[in-house]
């Protein structure tokens, strides 16, 4: 089920969508994506015509990020949730979630654990009492249907499991915005949500212990947050691009080089997530080498992030303190973009590519995808 007309959607809404208050949530944002049918883009439920290609979610979650980064944050989160469904969930659970979709039903993942990070406590009957909380969890109460983890005490199981809560468990949740005041990402609502006390059964359980980190799955999701980020860039090319003309600031040299430098570090970035989306349509399914997907999926994040630090330099030093103007949708850019190319393990990530690439008997033609 693939968006009318995407591009000529997305083009309805004003270049940015200004949503920067700590607990303002882009509803108005979110009601355009449900009356466009985008949050049910990929039912888990394998039907005639629903395959959804690697290459037209990240497209999606590129345009999205042009236009919103909080917005692009939490439905890259959705997609993410889908996608566990789609792996993990048994075939009670895979229609019973897949109707929540059909209906536009809002999904998120929260995973980070707060001091005191969730546990679940086996109470020998078949239920389960959690305990603890997670932070960051975007989207907040604002989320239908969150998928948390946590890990398993007093009981066979060991491990992290995957838990999917159903609206009368998630209005249980206790939620705390004071956790959230950032320099960007507002409107992403990531506050600390505390599930103490909360009784789970086995139906909600999702997947086994530990399968929330089965590779390439984890790792490989980053491409999607990487496709959000480059729609900012995009989004800053675009004001940009737009001041400069407006203000007749065109003809200067260094303007044309500033520019020129934006123009093939987006077009870089455009080949990389064209270049991941395929290679994660061949490997996906791909046992033998999980570990390939992975480490482009690291590369892309990791040139993403340079790619987007870069423009926003530049586009900084061509405007000048205009730029910083609370009046401008720059000034916004560049607090969200800093604050959501903040991924956790940037360090890891690359040693990782290095790990990757040491243990292969051939770098030539390493990432080739097989009908180059």
């Amino acid at each position: 089920m693939k968006l009318s007309n995407n591009a000529q959607i997305l083009s309805k809404l004003s270049t940015y969508v200004m949503t920067d208050a700590e607990n303002q949530f882009p509803e108005i944002f979110f009601s355009f994506l449900r009356d466009n049918n985008a949050l049910k883009i990929d039912i888990p439920i394998s039907k005639p015509g629903n395959n959804i290609s690697n290459t037209f979610l990240l497209q999606l979650l590129q345009a999205i990020g042009r236009k919103n980064l909080s917005g692009g944050r939490i439905f890259e989160g959705h997609l993410n949730a889908v996608q566990l469904i789609k792996s993990f969930a048994n075939s009670y659970q895979l229609t019973k979630w897949s109707n929540d979709i059909l209906e536009q039903k809002l999904f998120g993942v929260w995973n980070t654990q707060g001091k005191d990070g969730v546990q679940i406590i086996d109470q020998g009957d078949g239920t389960y009492k959690l305990k603890g909380s997670k932070i960051f969890c975007s989207g907040a109460n604002y989320i239908q249907r969150p998928i948390i983890t946590g890990e398993w005490t007093g009981s066979p199981k060991q491990g992290w499991q995957m838990i999917l809560l159903s609206q009368e468990k998630k209005n249980l949740i206790k939620c705390d915005p004071e956790f959230w005041h950032p320099l960007g990402m507002k409107a992403s609502v990531s506050y600390r949500m505390t599930f103490t006390d909360m009784v789970v059964y086995s139906e909600d359980l999702l997947g086994q212990p530990g399968d929330y980190y089965q590779q390439p799955l984890f790792s490989g999701g980053a491409i999607r947050f990487a496709a959000v980020q480059l729609g900012g860039a995009e989004a800053i090319f675009s004001e940009v691009h737009k001041i400069l003309k407006s203000s007749e600031r065109t003809n200067y040299p260094f303007q044309q080089s500033r520019v020129a430098e934006i123009t093939y570090l987006v077009e870089t970035g455009n080949l990389w997530i064209s270049k991941a989306a395929l290679l994660a349509d061949e490997l996906s399914n791909d046992d033998s080498d999980p570990g390939k997907l992975v480490a482009y999926a690291n590369m892309t994040r990791s040139v993403i992030e340079d790619i987007c630090l870069r423009v926003m330099q530049l586009g900084e030093r061509s405007i000048g303190s205009q730029a910083f103007l609370q009046s401008s949708p720059l000034e916004q850019l560049h607090r969200d973009l800093t604050t959501y190319l903040r991924q956790p393990g940037p360090d890891a990530v690359l040693t990782d590519v290095g790990n990757y690439a040491f243990k292969q008997k051939e770098i030539i033609n390493l990432w080739k995808l097989e009908d180059e």
